[in-house]
């Protein structure tokens, strides 16, 4: 996916200046240095590893819960719409979808379905509640077509229908949407309500093979991530930086000595390198996730020594 398109930019970087060295080569990829972005006692070390795939399991689920319930409370909400995948961490042919019609609020780690990919039967987790069929088409085509994706948001928030409705992406105008500097896309061609799996193989299209995230025309925000944690973290910045572009837009349209000024390819594509890895995003989760975890107390994540999948 090309980058936006910049229409001013801010000066560059000047003659002489100091390159932080913030990559390093690890198991044969680009992985960020995270002590290079903090530093002190108890370093942040990134997504942990587990001793067992059930207290794996037990982490995604509960972390799952905790982004639904901050959903709640930043009101990403609209009836039953609204959805989270995860793949399991043991079956990578299943996921773990939430319950159609239970608010978010409300969410806690057992009240997750655990389906098959393949064709969408319920194999564990949650037995009471159906899923929503539209968002398990969007949710395996994608997970289909990239298996290095291992969670999936989707929202209709309302900024992100807003910048939506221009079938346009953001321009590179603030610091944090930097995160998804040559990895955002956006899917221009408005199907309707998904009732078949066409709707998700388009957005997987968009997406491509290195996608982040996209913007649905007539429709909201869609990310993907290594983690929840990732996913989450990138909706809730997709829509925000919607937001702003929404401001600043108008602010433009209202007064024609207000000019945006773009940050340069060069200058964005450090900030992703920066910000935009896998380990740094799901720090950037943690502080609304922990904030959730803890005023929802043990009920977020009781009940999931019960849970039992059928393969």
């Amino acid at each position: 996916m090309a980058p936006p398109m910049a229409t001013e930019t801010i000066a560059k970087t000047e003659p002489g200046a100091v390159k932080m060295n913030i990559m390093a080569k690890e198991d044969g990829e680009m992985k960020y240095q995270i002590d290079s972005m903090s530093r002190g006692p108890n370093q942040l070390m990134g997504i942990p590893k587990f001793p067992s795939y059930y207290e794996h399991r037990k982490h995604i689920l509960t972390h799952m819960a905790a982004v639904f319930r901050n959903w709640a409370r930043v009101g990403f909400t609209e009836g039953i719409s609204g959805h989270i995948s995860v793949r399991d961490p043991e079956h990578e042919g299943l996921i773990w979808m939430n319950p159609i019609g239970r608010h978010f609020g409300l969410l806690n780690a057992r009240d997750m379905l655990c389906l098959r990919i393949s064709d969408g039967e319920v194999v564990g987790g949650n037995r009471t509640r159906p899923y929503n069929v539209s968002g398990f088409y969007i949710h395996s085509e994608i997970h289909k077509a990239r298996q290095d994706v291992h969670s999936i948001c989707h929202a209709h928030t309302i900024a992100g229908r807003a910048w939506a409705a221009f079938g346009k992406p953001l321009d590179m105008i603030q610091q944090d949407i930097c995160d998804l500097y040559g990895v955002l896309a956006v899917d221009d061609e408005y199907t309707g309500i998904v009732t078949a799996e066409q709707e998700g193989q388009q957005i997987a299209r968009a997406l491509g093979p290195k996608g982040r995230a996209a913007i649905l025309l007539n429709h909201g925000l869609i990310t993907v991530g290594h983690t929840v944690d990732e996913a989450s973290f990138l909706l809730g910045l997709l829509d925000r930086s919607c937001d702003i572009q929404l401001r600043v837009e108008a602010a433009s349209a209202a007064n024609s000595d207000l000019k945006k000024r773009i940050i340069p390819e060069e200058l964005a594509m450090n900030n992703f390198r920066m910000a935009g890895e896998k380990n740094w995003l799901y720090e950037e989760g943690q502080p609304d996730i922990e904030y959730e975890i803890e005023m929802a107390g043990s009920v977020i994540s009781a009940g999931l020594e019960e849970i039992v999948i059928d393969v």
